[in-house]
């Protein structure tokens, strides 16, 4: 999978483009570089990607309902073998998924419940997958501003992530406010909790504070898979996660509920700093041409 991820981001951009995602309205295909912004204060993220999902057909269900990035995927035909690129990214989705499974089967007995007790939420449920490229950030680049991905927390339940060989990746310690690198492990993955777990378990658990700086110098590919339930599931405060006589901090909401706000945050924060920096240079613009005027 990542050798298909390498060799898709190798195309010229002309060919990524043509499985943009802007191509539909469900989250499926190429993202640009610098479309996204998790960090408040800081310019958009240095990073492309390929966003992938189950293969939903457009009599599906989900689809008719317009239910959380739901749809049928992209597939670059520009590739060396398109149908080999097509069959690895959906046996991997397909792993993975029953790997996310299993942890939240673990997650079940540390909350001393029967393991089968997140079936539900796990029953139709959606996951996406996303290749990540990122490029070397340049040397003389501002590492305050300019980020791979921002400082952030993920939206969902459980996320898996396959590093490449290249590091890049910190997580906060908050207690301390220091930045722990996250090497690669070969044949290991990173597993992190989510924002809807978080909350669904009254904060017991934690959706921890991680963000990817490539200060390698090479290019850097990982692969997040994030696993986020079944869309029309109700999240309501998990057994034992809440004190005697006391109320869950979080009101019940749907996953879709949770998905979404944290898109529309992240992504509506990118369009409003491009907005601002096109204003800045027609500004700029008005003001310089009456100079040029007068000088002429």
């Amino acid at each position: 999978m990542l050798q298909c991820s390498k060799e898709f981001f190798g195309l010229p951009l002309e060919e990524k483009e043509k499985v943009s995602k802007n191509n539909n309205t469900w989250n499926r295909g190429y993202e640009l570089l610098r479309s996204q912004i998790l960090e408040e204060g800081t310019n958009p993220e240095l990073k492309e990607g390929f966003y992938i999902g189950d293969e939903i057909s457009t009599d599906h269900p989900y689809f008719v309902q317009k239910k959380l990035n739901s749809g049928p995927n992209q597939w670059p035909q520009s590739v060396r073998d398109p149908e080999d690129f097509k069959n690895t990214a959906n046996a991997y989705y397909r792993a993975a998924f029953e790997l996310a499974k299993d942890i939240l089967r673990v997650l079940a007995l540390t909350l001393d419940q029967d393991e089968s007790f997140f079936d539900g939420f796990a029953n139709g449920a959606l996951a996406t997958m996303r290749l990540l490229h990122y490029p070397p950030q340049p040397k003389d680049s501002d590492e305050k501003l300019s980020r791979g991905i921002g400082a952030h927390q993920d939206f969902g339940a459980v996320t898996l992530l396959l590093q490449g060989d290249v590091d890049g990746l910190q997580v906060l310690d908050v207690p301390t406010g220091e930045w722990f690198d996250v090497e690669p492990v070969k044949g290991a993955y990173v597993v992190n909790l989510g924002n809807l777990f978080m909350k669904w378990s009254n904060d017991k658990y934690r959706s921890n504070i991680h963000r990817v700086i490539n200060k390698s110098g090479q290019e850097r590919y990982s692969i997040p898979y994030f696993f986020s339930g079944n869309p029309d599931f109700v999240c309501d405060c998990l057994p034992n996660c809440v004190a005697e006589g006391e109320q869950p901090k979080y009101p019940p909401r749907t996953v879709s509920d949770f998905i979404n706000e944290g898109y529309q945050v992240s992504y509506g924060r990118a369009e409003r700093f491009k907005e601002e920096m096109r204003k800045k240079e027609a500004e700029s613009l008005r003001v310089t041409a009456p100079a040029v005027v007068a000088a002429m």
